[in-house]
């Protein structure tokens, strides 16, 4: 059986858009995992407990009340900081990750060993997305973030 050149041309085509597609679709498929890892190192179980994180010199605890953290509802949050002190107030920004979802600050004050505390609503994204994140920020030494899924 004898090929023309154009159907040769044709089949090389077809088989270097597999190839392609295939190549394409392993680095989304590593890629995809790769950020589900990331973020379920960075997810933390809000509802069952506070969350720790180190942050240079410093170690970040955060908490949320009442549990479980649900949307829509009054929030105090407390964020107890052991080692090095910032010199100006921790403060907590509000939001989802990869989604902006307009400036959510809580304003915290001092507390009691070394405790801050402040109020905040967790609005119901339209989505219907539940995974939110919580970054606190030490103003002179850094932020850390805290994700996790909230109750609607």
């Amino acid at each position: 059986m004898v090929f023309s050149n154009s159907t040769k041309y044709r089949f090389a085509l077809i088989v270097l858009l597999i190839l392609y597609a295939f190549v394409i679709g392993s680095i989304r498929h590593y890629a995809l995992a790769e950020q589900k890892e990331k973020e379920s190192d960075l997810k933390c179980d809000i509802h069952q407990t506070s969350c720790t994180k180190a942050l240079s010199d410093c170690t970040i605890t955060l908490d949320i009340e009442p549990k479980p953290v649900k949307a829509m509802t009054d929030l105090t949050f407390e964020v107890t900081l052991s080692g090095r002190k910032p010199i100006k107030n921790p403060y907590i920004d509000l939001g989802m990750p990869g989604m902006d979802m307009g400036r959510n600050r809580v304003t915290l004050q001092p507390a009691e060993n070394n405790r801050y505390k402040g109020k905040g609503i967790i609005v119901r994204c339209p989505s219907g997305h539940r995974t939110w994140k919580v970054s606190v920020t030490l103003p002179d030494i850094g932020t850390t973030e805290y994700i996790f899924d909230v109750v609607y």
